[in-house]
């Protein structure tokens, strides 16, 4: 759904519609029905794959709402929801970023790297979400050039953030991208 020029992102719809990636990431979590199984953690698709500027080995980046007094419903519901492969190659994590618990899972599923990323907050308040909102808008105002110049950062192995904050000369692209 398009609401002037912008990706209504709260839903996968337009993963239908977008670049080869962007599909089969759309039927792999449907086929799953993972964010109909997940609902009550309001998932959202974040980073790169959403706005198209995924490069070989990018992963889909889940992220959740997540109160951490029902951590352990979270995983069985995890696990139940037949998204998460049972075996050995999973990772889980419990940063603290900016003075919050977090969670991170890291797994492969049908060639597709994906991290999942809960935190106490709501998704649409989350940095991963803001961040992607204000890069989309970005692309949309500096063209397919500066697209590509993201792009070729990225295979460079600069983090999304750092290349916005070269190629816009942010001193802080973190923080800095909040703000836009």
């Amino acid at each position: 759904m398009l609401f002037v020029g912008m990706i209504d992102f709260t839903k996968l719809d337009y993963l239908k519609v977008g670049n080869n990636r962007q599909r089969r990431a759309y039927e792999l979590i449907t086929k799953q029905r993972f964010f109909e199984k997940m609902d009550f953690y309001s998932p959202i698709l974040a980073g790169t794959v959403p706005i198209e500027i995924d490069i070989e080995g990018s992963d889909l980046d889940i992220i959740f709402e997540l109160d951490f007094r029902f951590e352990e419903d979270f995983l069985e519901d995890l696990m139940f929801s037949k998204f998460i492969p049972n075996d050995r190659d999973i990772k889980v994590e419990y940063p603290i970023i900016n003075g919050e618990k977090c969670i991170i899972i890291n797994f492969i599923l049908e060639d597709f790297p994906i991290e999942i990323f809960g935190q106490n907050k709501p998704t649409c308040k989350q940095n991963a979400y803001l961040h992607m909102i204000a890069e989309h808008k970005i692309l949309q105002e500096k063209g397919e050039d500066f697209k590509q110049k993201i792009i070729e950062l990225k295979k460079k192995g600069i983090k999304t953030e750092p290349a916005f904050g070269i190629l816009l000369g942010l001193e802080n692209p973190y923080e800095d991208l909040l703000k836009m």
